[in-house]
């Protein structure tokens, strides 16, 4: 079975150094990812948590772990929503991964979310996720502009 993936892409006019700014440092990622900052050491094996506030409280929408971290150039990350009703257990994680590819003063910023085909739920998941064909490009664009206004 062909692995069931979301993939992404979107060149920013930024040096790879600031579009990996945006993806590590909390005080970006909450900019453009609902208002959740990145907790963890980035090194390889460490916790990965998405926190932000709901309701006045804070809360944890998304748990993981490092895979592998090439800093400037590459990082692979589990997810998971403790806050759903599955079991957490790694066979109910997915992978997410950012390939940053350097093209003169520009980034290509490539994003992949899945394999689906491989957690509990995966079809709904992935219809969920892909959000009509759209994925991570709503994000992206997010996180373009906050780069290139950085820049």
């Amino acid at each position: 079975m062909n692995p069931l993936l979301i993939t992404n892409s979107i060149t920013i006019d930024a040096r790879p150094e600031k579009v990996w700014d945006a993806l590590t440092n909390p005080e970006q990622t909450k900019k453009y990812m609902f208002g959740c900052e990145t907790v963890s050491e980035w090194k390889k094996g460490s916790s990965l948590e998405w926190k932000g506030l709901y309701e006045g409280k804070e809360m944890i929408f998304v748990t993981g772990k490092i895979n592998e971290i090439e800093q400037g150039k590459f990082l692979s990350y589990t997810t998971f929503d403790p806050n759903s009703e599955m079991e957490n257990t790694p066979e109910n994680h997915l992978t997410v991964t950012y390939t940053l590819i350097p093209e003169g003063d520009s980034t290509v910023l490539k994003v992949t979310q899945g394999d689906y085909n491989k957690v509990a739920e995966g079809d709904r998941r992935y219809k969920e996720a892909s959000n009509n064909g759209e994925g991570w490009n709503p994000i992206l664009v997010e996180i373009k502009k906050l780069v290139e206004y950085k820049s």
